[in-house]
């Protein structure tokens, strides 16, 4: 027989799999389960019953099976209804829109059970389900039993080997038969019930949470209460600087919008901003919490340790009282979220370092709690000085601020992460000038809508994309191409949001607005690149993983050691105090410290060698890295024009480059400076010029010692009948070959040479370049200059690949195409054009001398902006990835030691016990010995001979 029932519960092809293996180890029964329809086909040689299979079901999770055709199922009780998100509501909604994650809970206000939030949802007539069918990928059926993660964290990235998701951290699943039999039958779209496309970003939605993996789409949320599906915490939308306008004359009047006073009816003006500086929120409460901490950790050690060389004026009892009463704050307060995260490390099962941080203050903070009260417990060869009690509250305070201290260091470290976004969404005007029946007025950039006619000024930032339609300027477009000349642009010509007018004055058409122009495109790009990158799991909890689980055994091993083998009449209480005594011994205070402080010291390090890291996922990867995409412009090349040939007939140079200074005083053109620069190395003096001129689109001219000189393409000179020699125009020829710019010079009707402009490559690319190729690193450039300016450099340098005409796009899509060949991608940049591949690289390098967003967008800076730092940076990982896996190992080595006398090895030979001298000093020595060895990484040469 054949029988079809509805599924609750399942999310994901994780839950697929084992919902699928558990009904098919039941005897005659097999199961083929749909994840696409959330039902299952039952086939038997006989009847199954329903509470059967739901028996079963519940061994394996929070699963039940529906009858759809069965009247007596059509009613559940609301205890029972399974919410296929695990996602539950009141039904009175007494709590608004709170949401719990428990089956059978009831409202704490109205003390109703709560019911799935699909019930609420389906009310709901404009709701639109979140759960689409999935589509697995295509190249699944290739890839029998290798592995993925069921969340789809990272597209359809597999692995080799079984272990857990670098992203989410779930389980890997093994991709078999059953599960791809169905894949091509559907769409080749792939999409899947945790893995959304990110929704339309709006100007509501600034300052809001949102679910990174988009669980409920484009929900946010007030203050980050965590994804109600996915669990992961969630992310703000960066701010949206709303601008304040106020009247000079009369500052206490302020509007959210341009116009007039109404006071005296001057123009308002713009208020500057007040909250550029404003402090990451997480480690404003770190540093709070470490602070309060630190203030009652101080008494509680001065008392504890004291007592060995002072005697205080009150007894053990009250002594121990005090302790307590100053180590409450510091573990309920200061200290509890670090507990939280221990307790769900058990509860999940992903041990971690704050596992080990939880379970040693528990047993450190209980133990001290019974010890104070039942003193008789104790034996007396565990007392300490003067045969007191010993109490741990010091242990728990010095543990608890010390960690706290190195997530302090982290968040300092990681505090302006979300910059780049912020610097990206504030290079786009708040304003545009607008123009409506031939009359101009300011309005927000919100208010333009396309087809409107818009008024750029000289140094103004082009609101939004696209098309000069009156006018014409010169347009610094270095966000969008990296390349520092900036670009003539006349009547039809694109112009792009953000980019910056020369010193003229346009009309043009808006044709994209808000978040379809090319910088909404750029953000968006920056936006989910960062999104995307997996955090690597730290060393501190690989080590946990294996740690704590040993650390619990030989804790379970004392206890029944002594159970059988302890004193007569005291065994189980011995067996109780020393096992406690191993969970409190094995907890390595200086674990919170590895990390951050080898941080703080080789960030140190390389802030003085011009190398600054953001952050710990920066310094592993470095290391590794096979392929180094790099920028042209700024990052091989110095970023900016200057005079690298002058050729003439028969006049001298020095001549030649007089002339040209003496025009380009008045000259509006981005090469004019090039000139003036090289004139005044030169110690070159300018004449006085008559009758300037400029000729859009062809250059300069003007009258000098009575004698008309002209500087600018050949057009210019061909306009004016003057003729080129053929030796003049071959020898031009071969300089632009080069990819260097020309400029004529000629005076009266005579041409007297050329002056070529070059971005003038770096001293020290040539050797970056054959230092990282030596160190098998494979060197590619992109840029987004021409064929003839890219091939030019990349011969000089010596660089086999590269790709010229490059959008942000391209340079994002070549990452992404390394990235799925295995590569370990290092990527180098300094404009805006950069950031979305700087944010998707395995590693970004932004060179400290380009654009604050590429800077924010990397996880390495090269503050002097020279790529030798990227030889060195990948030294350095090396040197400081070495030196935190020894603080590891002083982290641990002192109380691993300390271990078997806790567990009473010592016993049997000497009678001795743990003291609670011996717990001070593996932590203190522990402590001492990852701080001094950190420092030592100030030793380290990063010079590259």
């Amino acid at each position: 027989m054949e029988k079809q029932y509805k599924i609750l519960g399942m999310t994901c092809s994780g839950c697929q799999k084992k919902i699928s293996e558990k009904l098919n180890s039941i005897e005659d029964v097999k199961a083929d389960v749909n994840l696409e329809t959330n039902t299952v086909t039952i086939t038997s040689g006989k009847e199954i019953e329903l509470n059967t299979l739901n028996k079963a079901l519940e061994e394996i999770g929070n699963y039940k099976l529906e009858d759809p055709d069965n009247p007596e199922n059509a009613f559940v009780k609301p205890q029972d209804r399974v919410s296929p998100s695990s996602v539950y509501y009141c039904p009175m909604e007494c709590e608004e829109d709170k949401v719990y994650f428990q089956l059978g809970k009831r409202c704490p206000v109205c003390n109703m059970y709560l019911v799935p939030i699909e019930e609420k949802l389906a009310k709901d007539p404009n709701h639109k389900p979140i759960y689409s069918s999935i589509h697995l990928p295509e190249n699944f059926k290739d890839n029998i039993g290798k592995y993925y993660c069921p969340m789809f964290c990272e597209g359809d990235k597999m692995y080799n080997e079984k272990g857990d998701c670098p992203v989410c951290h779930m389980h890997l699943e093994e991709i078999t038969d059953d599960l791809v039999k169905n894949v091509g039958t559907h769409s080749h779209h792939h999409t899947h019930d945790h893995y959304h496309e990110a929704p339309k970003v709006t100007d509501e939605m600034a300052g809001k949470y949102y679910c990174p993996m988009y669980c409920e789409g484009d929900k946010v949320y007030d203050t980050n209460v965590g994804c109600p599906v996915c669990g992961m915490d969630l992310v703000k939308y960066p701010e949206k600087k709303a601008a304040k306008y106020t009247c000079p004359m009369h500052p206490e009047i302020i509007r959210d919008e341009p116009g007039s006073c109404p006071i005296c009816g001057m123009d308002l003006v713009r208020m500057p901003d007040t909250n550029d500086d404003e402090e990451d929120e997480t480690y404003t409460i770190l540093k709070r919490k470490f602070i309060i901490s630190l203030a009652f950790t101080l008494p509680v050690f001065i008392l504890s340790m004291g007592g060995m060389f002072i005697d205080f004026p009150f007894s053990h009892q009250v002594q121990g009282i005090i302790e307590l009463i100053l180590t409450l704050p510091v573990l309920f307060y200061s200290g509890w979220f670090l507990m939280k995260r221990g307790w769900v490390s058990f509860k999940t099962w992903n041990l971690n370092m704050f596992s080990l941080i939880a379970l040693g203050v528990a047993a450190a903070f209980i133990f001290s709690i019974v010890a104070l009260a039942f003193p008789n417990m104790i034996p007396h060869e565990i007392r300490g000085h003067n045969h007191g009690v010993p109490l741990y509250f010091e242990a728990v305070c010095v543990i608890l601020t010390l960690v706290i201290l190195g997530q302090l260091m982290e968040a300092a470290a990681h505090k302006k992460t979300g910059n780049a976004i912020r610097e990206l969404m504030n290079l786009s005007p708040d304003e545009a000038n607008l123009i409506v029946n031939g009359e101009e007025k300011k309005v927000l950039l919100s208010q333009v809508k396309i087809g409107d006619l818009l008024k750029v000024k000289p140094g103004e930032k082009i609101p939004v994309d696209g098309k000069i339609t009156e006018g014409s300027s010169y347009i610094d477009e270095s966000m969008i191409t990296g390349e520092p000349i900036p670009v003539e642009k006349n009547i039809n010509d694109k112009v792009s949001s953000g980019t910056i007018n020369g010193n003229q004055v346009f009309i043009m058409k808006a044709e994209k607005v808000g978040d379809e122009t090319l910088l909404s495109q750029i953000i968006k790009m920056v936006n989910e690149a960062s999104r995307s990158k997996a955090p690597i799991q730290k060393l501190t909890d690989k080590v946990s993983k294996v740690f704590v689980p040993a650390v619990i055994l030989i804790a379970f091993l004392t206890f029944i050691l002594w159970q059988f083998f302890g004193p007569e009449g005291k065994r189980s209480l011995f067996a109780f105090v020393n096992a406690v005594a191993v969970l409190i011994v094995a907890c390595p205070c200086a674990l919170g410290l590895a990390t951050p402080m080898s941080l703080m010291v080789g960030i140190g390090k390389g802030a003085k060698n011009g190398i600054l890291i953001k952050n710990a996922e920066a310094l592993e990867e470095m290391n590794k890295i096979n392929v180094l995409i790099t920028d042209k412009t700024g990052t091989l090349t110095e970023g900016k024009p200057s005079v690298e040939y002058i050729e003439t007939l028969h006049e001298d140079k020095n001549s030649i480059l007089k002339l040209a200074y003496s025009l380009n005083q008045n000259s509006e053109h981005p090469l004019s400076n090039a000139v003036i620069k090289k004139a005044k190395d030169e110690n070159i003096s300018p004449e006085k010029v008559e009758k300037f001129e400029n000729i859009s689109g062809k250059g300069v001219k003007g009258i000098i010692n009575g004698k008309t000189v002209y500087l600018g393409n050949e057009s210019l000179l061909t306009s004016s009948q003057i003729s080129i020699s053929e030796n003049l125009k071959q020898k031009a020829i071969e300089v632009q070959s080069k990819a260097h710019t020309i400029s004529y010079i000629a005076q009266e009707n005579q041409a007297l040479g050329f002056i070529s402009f070059t971005d003038k490559i770096k001293e020290s690319s040539k050797k970056a370049v054959q230092q990282l190729l030596s160190e098998g690193v494979d060197v590619m450039m992109m840029t987004g200059d021409n064929e003839h300016t890219a091939k030019a450099v990349a011969e000089e340098l010596g660089i086999k690949h590269f790709k010229a005409n490059c959008h942000p796009e391209d340079k994002l899509n070549e990452v992404k195409k390394l990235q799925q060949q295995g590569k370990i991608v290092a990527m180098t940049g300094d404009g805006i054009n950069d950031s979305p591949a700087l944010a998707q690289a395995n590693i970004g390098i932004a060179m400290g001398t380009g654009t604050d967003v590429a800077i924010e967008s990397a996880e390495i800076t090269l503050l002097k902006g020279d790529i030798l730092g990227v030889a060195k940076a990948k030294l350095l990982s090396e040197k400081l990835l070495r030196n935190i896996k020894e603080n590891l190992f002083f982290a641990f080595i002192y109380n691993v030691l300390g271990v078997p006398i806790a567990a009473g090895l010592l016993y049997p030979f000497f009678g001795i016990l743990l003291s609670p001298m011996i717990a001070a000093a593996a932590m203190s020595f522990s402590s001492l010995s990852v701080i001094l060895n950190s420092l030592r990484l100030n030793s380290v040469d990063l010079d590259i001979k």
